[in-house]
This record gives C-alpha cells, structure tokens and sequence, in this order.
C-alpha cells in the first residue's frame, strides 16, 4: 500500500516539478496570492522551491529515501498550491465553498485534488515509506549488529 502511494504521488510531483524546470515562471502573477510567509519571498525563490522540491521529492518518494520529511515537504507545498491556486476567491459558505470541491474550476475554485493529494501524503508522513524502501533498507541495516559492535562485547562463559 506505502509503496502505491509513493509510486504515484512520485509521478505526479515529477511531473509537476519538469513541468516547472522546462517552463517559464508564472509565480509573479500569484505572489499575492501565497499564504504567509510565503507571499515574502521573491517569486523566483519560490519557483526554485517549488520546482526542487517537486522534482528531488519524487524521486525520494519513488525511492523510498527520506520519506517523512519529502512527505510533509510535499504536504506543505500542496497546501500553499491549494491556497493561491485551487482554492476558491470568494465564498460566503460552506455550500459555496463545496462548490470549489471539484476538478475543474468552473469560477468557483477547483481544490479537490490538492485534498487528495495531502490525504495520500498523511500516511506517509505518520507511517514512513514501509518495507520496500531504502528507508527500510537503511534501519534494517543500522540495527543489524557489525562485526566490530560484536567483537567489543563481553563473551560469556
């Protein structure tokens, strides 16, 4: 199941984050959009994060390599994407805001995907990558006691 997750969330950071490597920087035209305290940075900082963070991430996630922190990174960005972009100018209530519950936006936001997206990401942040990582791969190997660990241990008689 860990792993599904972070094949697809993989796929689709990476190609977010090409997408941004390979175009122009449009963050100029949201920078007031961006929840605090990312409104303060510079446009062009923000793209380089978005863009590293997307790109680096997916390949983490795909790897299984720093999964909590790429995850919560990811989570994070998500939630500034769904705040400046996703989500809806005006609402006036709960049923109105509802109406931004989609995938397409249709003048009223278009936030469903980035709840999907942060929803996939939550397991990964509380539960780590699982077995099939390098994570894994990397904790099994760290408690499996060396040959020195071994040898610096008093013998029993």
């Amino acid at each position: 199941g860990l792993l599904s997750l972070r094949l697809l969330l993989a796929w689709e950071f990476g190609e977010a984050g090409f997408e941004k490597l390979h175009g122009s920087n449009w963050f100029a035209d949201i920078q007031d959009q961006f929840p605090w305290p990312f409104k303060l940075i510079p446009a062009d900082i923000n793209w380089a994060l978005a863009t590293g963070f997307e790109v680096v991430g997916a390949v983490a996630l795909l790897l299984g390599l720093g999964t909590r922190f790429f995850a919560a990174s990811l989570a994070v960005l998500t939630v500034v994407a769904m705040l400046s972009v996703h989500w809806p100018a005006a609402w006036s209530g709960l049923p109105e805001l509802m109406r931004g519950y989609v995938f397409t936006d249709e003048g009223h936001g278009n936030f469903k995907l980035p709840v999907i997206f942060i929803a996939m990401l939550l397991p990964l942040v509380f539960m780590g990558a699982g077995r099939l990582s390098l994570d894994a791969l990397w904790r099994a190997r760290s408690a499996r006691p060396s040959p020195a660990r071994l040898s610096a241990q008093p013998q029993s008689t």
